[in-house]
């Protein structure tokens, strides 16, 4: 490369002698500054300048004794040791270059300028190509994402397709790429590939946030949907509670009125017959009438938790079909806690806990009848009695299960829920009388001494007394005598 560099001088020293008048040479830099600026010379047009180099090397012979051509030791070309030849067909060394010689060489300068000219330009084309990818890389990635750090500028450049330019001294042939330059082409063509991604996302990322609004506003209309849903529950519960609140109110209004019914009848039957005579307190009975869902009578006092009964009580149905309900007991977790039930064409049924066993009896005859249903928790045995009669038997009936306490009793109508909802079908028609709970299995021989009235056993947990019953609905109590009224069926 040297003697390349060092041949160019040469050949321009030749056209500007140093022994000629003129402008002084310039200075070391301004050569430095020209050995620079003919650094990135084109690949072709450099070939010419070896043949007339090297005839310049060769022509006119120095004279002898005279003195030596001068050394260019202000150039760059000082390490050689070669002297600019005399030129031209002269023999001193005073001789010029012929024409052709001196055209050839001023062409091969032309070519140099030109090229290096096209060069800049072409690398000033290169830096604005450069500028305006970085610019649109930029303002692309700025639109969909966090823009990656800067590119360096080796990267920019490769990102604008360039090739680096072939080192000075190659002669336009430069060696095998190094790897700093593989790399940054791989840059470029990355670089490339993510500029040709993002202008294909572009349009399908402007196209898919078109729906945004529509999305924004169904997501809002949902919110308030479901806000208005909220409300309205809400609103639904109040009304529940206050209609709840206000079927108590009606119910509790009912009852106080019915009370007073009830007691303006019994004055107005004891006016009618005179003032009565002594009577035991458990010496009535309770009638229903009509079969209907209000009419009915309720013990005052509840049970408490029980692992064996015996229920006892005088009946007289007049029912058509079936008997109906006698009595129920309801706690607010279970309303069929304990229930005698004949319904339609099924037979009478013992319910404890909701599990059923199917009693023996027949009390359809419309005459009064003592009746008798035992339990004991303790492998669910019962037993049924009419009229002091054992006439039926079983096991496995709630077997385990405590009765709970703090439930209701009501006579004459089946419980669907606590104290309530009763069912005109289910209801019992006719008389009840001596309704009596005990908190263990009663032996037979008790049971007959009570349905032979030669018993007057109360019951240790529920007894029969006027003050204990509540009568509602028209449901009327009268005087009663289990005996006499028995003799007489």
């Amino acid at each position: 490369m040297l003697a390349f560099l060092g041949a160019i001088i040469c050949i321009i020293a030749s056209v500007h002698p140093a022994g000629t008048a003129g402008p002084a040479a310039p200075p070391a830099a301004d050569n430095d500054s020209a050995a620079a600026a003919l650094l990135p010379a084109a690949d072709k047009g450099l070939g010419a300048l070896h043949g007339p180099a090297e005839a310049l090397a060769s022509a006119g012979p120095r004279l002898p004794g005279g003195p030596p051509p001068p050394l260019f030791s202000r150039f760059v070309c000082t390490p050689l040791s070669a002297e600019c030849p005399a030129t031209g067909p002269g023999t001193g060394p005073a001789a010029g270059p012929g024409p052709e010689e001196l055209l050839a060489l001023r062409s091969a300068a032309a070519q140099l300028r030109r090229t290096a000219l096209e060069q800049k330009e072409r690398i000033r084309m290169d830096q604005e190509t450069i500028r305006e990818l970085t610019g649109k890389l930029s303002r692309c990635e700025g639109g969909l994402r966090t823009p990656p750090a800067a590119a360096p500028p080796a990267a920019a450049a490769a990102a604008a397709g360039l090739r680096a330019a072939p080192r000075p001294g190659t002669m336009g042939h430069p060696p095998a790429e190094p790897p700093a330059v593989r790399e940054l082409e791989e840059a470029v063509r990355a670089l490339q590939d993510r500029i040709d991604r993002i202008e294909q996302e572009l349009p399908a990322r402007t196209n898919g946030s078109g729906p945004t609004a529509p999305a924004l506003a169904r997501d809002a209309l949902h919110t308030k949907m479901e806000q208005l849903e909220e409300q309205l529950l809400s609103k639904i519960l109040t009304l529940q509670k206050e209609r709840q609140a206000a079927s108590t109110d009606r119910s509790q209004q009912q009852h106080d009125i019915e009370k007073e019914l009830n007691s303006l009848q019994n004055r107005v039957t004891e006016l009618e017959h005179g003032p009565p005579g002594y009577s035991p307190p458990d010496a009535f009975k309770v009638t229903i009438p009509v079969q209907n869902n209000y009419m009915y009578a309720r013990m005052k006092k509840s049970l408490p938790e029980l692992y064996a009964f015996t229920i006892c009580m005088w009946l007289k149905s007049k029912a058509l079909a079936g008997l109906g309900t006698p009595f129920s007991y309801s706690v607010p977790s279970q309303a069929n806690e304990i229930v005698l039930l004949e319904w339609g064409t099924n037979p009478l049924e013992l319910l404890i806990n909701d599990k059923v066993a199917q009693l023996p009896l027949s009390l359809k005859d419309k005459a009064w009848h003592h009746v008798c249903v035992a339990w004991t928790t303790r492998d669910g045995k019962w037993s049924a009695y009419q009229d002091g009669e054992q006439r039926g038997a079983g096991e496995n009936l709630a077997s385990w299960h405590a009765i709970k306490p703090q439930g209701v009793i009501i006579l004459g109508q089946e419980q669907d829920t606590l104290g309530g909802r009763f069912d005109a079908t289910q209801a019992f028609v006719g008389e009840l009388a001596q309704f009596g709970v005990w908190d263990h299995m009663l032996a037979p021989a008790e049971i007959l001494g009570l349905a032979n009235c030669t018993s007057h056993l109360q019951g240790n947990v529920i007894q029969w007394d006027d003050q204990a019953v509540e009568v509602f609905g028209g449901a009327s109590k009268g005087g009663f005598a289990a005996c006499e009224e028995g003799r007489k069926a």
